[in-house]
């Protein structure tokens, strides 16, 4: 069959019977490598070593495909020579889509949350929900004419449909806002599984990771990415797929997780009802209370309170040197005496933070909502729990509607659009992207419930002597992803005395549900996975909207377009480093960071960019007013509900919001703004649509529908 004979689409069939034979002989690989690990293990091959195998084995795959892919020419650097096969850019998108916050994180998102959530946590449907109804909106509005317009970025678009510099300028400058937000959510859990797999710090682990993420984008740009993104959506797969399957099979008999898991719902409802009513957990909740009116105490002098706590824990060292106590007694008694806040500042901040979180586990079930409860009008007959309940039902909509908007408005996942070969093509990936999301986003709630049922039925009651090792490497890494204490000195483990954090559940749960070590491996692996293919598109959006799209018409800009193209690189490895310096801060998890980056995604671009595709009367001044007057209500929404804001301002945690809104889901105020600031601007001032200036995308303007 010679490179003559075409498809419908375009594409030489003898490249497409190349790409699929590549795609076969990489899993059947991936399958051969963990048949050997899984060998390996029974032999006796060490933990120790296994990790690193599978960090460093799939690393050095991806880096691979990515030097196989090197380039210099724009086309393909940019946009991979648009010749992606709609299923291959639909495995990519879906690679590109499926991040550490959705591998790693939105099972823990459904873990804590349950599925409706109440009061401020809007509950863990709405990510998929929204991230899944964000792909309608692509396919219905964005995708097809974006890619009829042949360009290289979006902010592209702005100045080829508004002309001018400023609408160009502003798309770029919100790309690298929302961008370099989620990149840092990105690397944070890289710097999370490397650090696991390999036993080094997390600060080393992102460095370990990031090296990955640069292999694999910074020569090959797009072109290498795609194809990197193919093989590390197999990975993920299969990292997924498996131990939600095995945690099914083991509580249930059968391997099916989505079609079989809701029988697990009864019984945690019959688990959570004993644990509410279980004495130990009462004690448990009462010492929380109690260690919460002590926060409060000490917050009315945070001075005083800090003098007096420090000379009682100095006299407590003296006293257990004179009464000549054990090392370990004195080095614990100075150990909390070193972990003492510096000043008072410091203090009122910590002080804060530990009475909110012991008041929130001093409530039923820690403060974590009955996973599946259903509300019939009022739930309790009680008018502060319907305001809870009203609350809920707002921050779960919210927070719905600038997932799916901000979907629709993402850069890096709008320019995986450019790179198929036809319009039709592109509604095609869009087709296939939800497929291949779909088979993961469908086993997520499953493996909510099956390991919370394992974590209720199996490791709550264990003697605090017997707990599995995995609890101690996990807080090693980051106290703040598990907490365990014997609140009520009885050595015996309840569930107010554990806390996981929402990043830990997908990670963890090989090793809680007592699979071979490989399968931790296999997880870990995926989750670098999800978390190096988002970090390849976000860097490489970040340094093209630096050098293609904000420095285009600066003099010291290379002329050529191969210069541009190197120069890119360097900046994507400026941005690259930076991000890692912001991740290693640990600045907030995963998912809050990502949620984050959607709703300033949305405001900034999806009003200006359906307007503009759908109507010819909106002009330039419109959507530069438009752009700023979403994009800044969302920013300040954000700024001002922050907890470091409040705190450094003295105000109140909740007193700023807006209808109870989470500042997450600050883009359900500025998506509106935006569009009634562009309607009123369009009537107040009505003006022509500038034409396109002289760029190199003038060439892609006859593209444009409607102009």
């Amino acid at each position: 069959m010679g490179m003559g004979q075409r498809s419908d689409s375009g594409i030489p069939r003898s490249y497409r019977w190349r790409l699929h034979r590549n795609v076969l002989l990489f899993i059947a690989l991936f399958l051969c490598l963990l048949g050997a690990m899984a060998w390996a293990e029974h032999s006796g091959l060490s933990r120790n070593l296994i990790g690193p195998i599978f960090l460093f084995s799939t690393v050095m795959i991806y880096a691979l495909i990515g030097i196989s892919g090197r380039t210099t020419d724009p086309d393909e650097y940019f946009v991979a020579g648009r010749r992606v096969p709609a299923m291959y850019n639909g495995m990519a998108t879906a690679a590109d889509w499926m991040s550490a916050a959705s591998f790693i994180s939105l099972a823990g998102a459904l873990y804590l949350q349950g599925f409706s959530g109440t009061g401020n946590q809007p509950g863990g449907l709405a990510y998929v929900m929204g991230w899944t109804g964000g792909f309608c909106l692509v396919a219905l509005l964005i995708a097809p004419s974006l890619r009829a317009m042949q360009l290289y970025t979006l902010p592209d678009f702005f100045h080829v449909r508004y002309g001018g510099r400023w609408p160009r300028l502003l798309a770029a400058w919100a790309a690298i806002l929302c961008s370099f937000t989620y990149v840092v959510a990105q690397i944070y859990g890289i710097g999370l599984i490397a650090s696991r797999l390999t036993g080094v710090q997390f600060e080393i682990g992102i460095l370990l990771g990031l090296g990955g993420v640069l292999l694999c984008s910074f020569l090959g740009g797009m072109r290498a990415i795609t194809w990197t993104q193919v093989a590390q959506y197999i990975v993920l797969l299969f990292a997924f797929l498996i131990p939600v399957s095995w945690l099914a099979y083991k509580q249930l008999g059968t391997p099916f997780a989505p079609l079989a898991y809701g029988s697990q719902l009864a019984r945690i409802e019959a688990l959570e009802t004993r644990l509410m009513n279980d004495p130990a957990e009462l004690e448990v909740r009462q010492a929380h209370l109690e260690r919460a009116e002590m926060y409060r105490t000490r917050l009315l002098d945070v001075e005083q309170s800090l003098l007096d706590l420090r000379a009682q824990l100095e006299q407590r060292v003296r006293t257990l040197k004179a009464q000549g106590a054990d090392f370990a007694s004195i080095a614990q008694a100075r150990r909390e005496l070193l972990a003492m806040p510096p000043n008072a500042a410091v203090a009122r901040e910590q002080w804060q933070r530990a009475q909110a979180d012991n008041l929130e586990r001093s409530k039923p079930l820690g403060g974590m909502v009955p996973h599946a409860r259903e509300f019939r009008g009022d739930p309790a007959g009680a008018a502060a729990d319907r305001q809870l309940f009203e609350t809920s039902q707002l921050n779960f909509l919210a927070l719905v509607f600038c997932l799916m908007v901000g979907t629709a408005g993402l850069p890096h996942l709008l320019t995986r659009y450019y790179t198929t070969p036809s319009v039709a093509e592109a509604r095609t990936s869009v087709a296939w992207s939800l497929f291949f999301i779909a088979l993961l986003y469908l086993s997520a709630p499953a493996l909510a419930v099956l390991v919370k049922f394992e974590l209720m039925n199996s490791l709550v009651g264990s003697s605090f002597e017997q707990l599995p090792s995995w609890i101690a490497q996990w807080a090693r890494i980051d106290p703040a992803l598990v907490e365990v204490a014997d609140i009520n000195g009885d050595r015996i483990l309840q569930w107010g005395e554990l806390k996981l954090g929402a990043d830990i559940i997908m990670l963890a749960t090989p090793e809680l549900g007592g699979m071979p070590f490989v399968v931790s491996g296999l997880v870990a692996a995926g989750g670098l996975a999800a978390a190096l293919s988002t970090a390849d598109g976000l860097l490489l959006t970040i340094s093209n909207a630096l050098v293609h799209d904000m420095g285009s018409s600066r003099q010291y800009t290379p002329r050529s377009a191969e210069g541009r193209v190197i120069l890119s690189k360097f900046a994507l490895l400026a941005v690259a480093m930076l991000a890692a310096f912001v991740a290693a801060l640990k600045p907030a998890q995963i998912l809050s960071l990502v949620s984050a980056s959607f709703s300033l995604a949305a405001a900034a671009f999806f009003p200006a960019m359906v307007l503009g595709l759908r109507s010819a009367r909106i002009g330039r001044s419109a959507a530069v007013a438009g752009m700023l007057a979403g994009w800044g209500l969302t920013t300040y929404y954000m700024v001002v509900n922050g907890a470091a804001f409040r705190q450094f301002w003295g105000l109140a945690p909740d007193s700023g919001l807006w209808f109870g809104i989470q500042p997450l889901s600050s883009g359900v105020f500025g998506v509106p703004a935006g569009f009634v600031t562009i309607w009123l601007w369009s009537w107040l001032w009505p003006e022509k649509p500038s034409p396109v200036l002289g760029s190199s995308a003038d060439r892609s303007s006859s593209h444009y529908p409607g102009l």
